[in-house]
């Protein structure tokens, strides 16, 4: 018989950087890093540390994905303001993001933002996301947009966002590129991945220059009611991100340090 499924949602701030690290490494051996930009946040626990419910953690700016640790992650307020001691500075233009979505989602905990090659594509395309594919069709109604307004780095871009996310958890930054939330690490890493992948495929129906199958609002209709049902229970991604952990592990366990 397997190993039992054991619950493994970090409690506290240690393991959460743990996991935090785990995800950027895990982004990049997905090759969804994109220089030393882009961010992966997470909220630290409520209960740790008085007044903590409004710091979350950020990865050092000048680092690469693969360089980011437990230790080097910089925790911030949710101004944006740096709250510990650390080498390093944070990206303003994340802070944009991550501090409006953090101050507004408090369903939210981790949010996740990428400039791949597939998902700017789609971002870019004026249809946007179709749903024509496997992956997409599983998100039927679950994605939202925003406009692209120029570098991310105006406070006054905050309300517009925020409204135009309304409470989806996936959001595609028109011009721009991709991001997701989630209730934990693994959930927002799932949806991110859910949102690539239907990205990717579409790209490559696209390239075919061949005529697509539709997918049947009865079938699309379907597909709503049974993720609206799954998403209202426990949060999602704890296997899939398990076993992308357990690659990294294997490649460079200094993720931990």
């Amino acid at each position: 018989m397997g190993e039992p499924l054991q619950e493994s949602t970090p409690q506290t701030e240690q393991e959460l950087r743990i996991q935090l690290a785990a995800c950027y490494r895990i982004f990049d051996y997905l090759g969804w890093s994109e220089m030393i930009f882009n961010h992966i946040t997470m909220k630290v626990p409520s209960d740790q540390v008085p007044g903590d419910e409004e710091h979350f953690l950020i990865n050092p700016y000048g680092l690469h994905y693969s360089e980011v640790t437990a230790s080097n992650l910089v925790k911030v307020d949710i101004e944006g303001n740096i709250v510990e001691p650390t080498d390093y500075a944070v990206n303003p233009a994340g802070i944009i993001i991550h501090t409006a979505i953090h101050g507004a989602r408090h369903d939210v905990k981790c949010i996740t933002h990428v400039h791949t090659d597939a998902g700017m594509a789609v971002a870019c395309s004026e249809e946007g996301l179709r749903t024509d594919n496997f992956y997409s069709a599983l998100l039927q109604n679950r994605v939202a947009y925003h406009d692209f307004e120029g570098i991310t780095v105006m406070d006054d871009e905050k309300p517009r966002l925020i409204a135009n996310m309304g409470d989806k958890n996936m959001l595609i930054l028109r011009n721009h590129g991709l991001l997701t939330c989630g209730r934990t690490i693994p959930e927002a890493f799932m949806n991110m991945w859910a949102l690539q992948r239907s990205c990717e495929v579409q790209v490559a129906c696209d390239a075919t220059g061949k005529p697509l199958i539709p997918v049947s609002d009865e079938v699309l209709a379907k597909t709503e009611q049974l993720m609206t049902m799954q998403s209202m229970g426990q949060p999602a991604g704890e296997l899939e991100f398990k076993a992308m952990t357990r690659i990294i592990e294997k490649l460079d366990p200094s993720y931990k340090d």
